[in-house]
């Protein structure tokens, strides 16, 4: 039972309880640096390092923080693991750090970030905050790695991974350049990719739980049938 509740709670950030595409939480940032894979790769990692960090530090000091100022703490935790991220892709990944610009230090005041640690990590240990960190920040990563999928596939017509390391390319694939659509790389074709997207999520999940009502309405009448047929051989 230990191990499936701590697998849940690694699983369930990523889609019952996504916070891009269930709770709509962070969507400034996400909106902004979906603009092509190499971007939403290099925001996902940094945010999972954020978000796994902060809340394993917080778990730990949990109990010495006193409730009326556990928000500025965190505030200021969030900011020092934020700082060491970008100072750490200014120097190994600078091509990468000059593309997403404030986007990185606007990772401090992510409400996704404050949420996990105000929500989760003041409240558990530190393997379940570390699961929850981890499991949330592959969460965001799929969400925008989906989105900027689409956007950059629809807006240049095709794909260009760099080496975040020394920007150098490392696979080009431009198929439909020639139909490309810009708008789809821009602030209004974000939007409306975005909500096409949350409309297909949504769609599945309904179809999903759906099913799942269905098989066990049929497993309850099964079940009926065989405590009814054994109450007749009894009698």
């Amino acid at each position: 039972m230990k191990k499936d509740g701590k697998l849940a709670t690694f699983v369930n950030p990523l889609i019952r309880e996504n916070a891009i595409l269930v709770n709509l939480l962070g969507l400034c940032p996400v909106l902004g640096i979906t603009t092509s894979l190499n971007n939403a790769l290099g925001m996902g990692v940094a945010v999972i390092l954020v978000l796994f960090f902060t809340n394993t530090f917080i778990s730990l000091i949990r109990k010495w923080v006193p409730s009326e100022v556990r928000i500025p703490v965190f505030i200021v935790i969030i900011a020092c693991f934020v700082t060491m991220v970008e100072y750490l892709m200014k120097a190994f990944t600078p091509d990468l750090a000059s593309s997403l610009g404030l986007f990185i230090p606007m990772i401090t005041v992510n409400c996704i970030i404050l949420g996990r640690a105000e929500a989760f990590a003041s409240k558990n240990g530190v393997v379940d905050s570390m699961l929850d960190g981890l499991g949330t920040g592959v969460g965001f990563l799929i969400s925008c790695l989906i989105l900027a999928f689409f956007r950059e596939l629809l807006g240049t017509g095709g794909f260009t991974i760099n080496n975040p390391f020394n920007n150098e390319l490392l696979f080009s694939f431009l198929p439909f350049e020639a139909i490309k659509m810009p708008i789809f790389v821009q602030s209004s074709g974000g939007f409306m990719m975005f909500g096409l997207i949350l409309g297909v999520f949504y769609c599945i999940r309904i179809m999903m739980e759906e099913s799942k009502k269905e098989k066990e309405k049929k497993a309850k009448e099964a079940e009926n049938k065989k405590i009814a047929a054994e109450g007749k051989e009894i009698k």
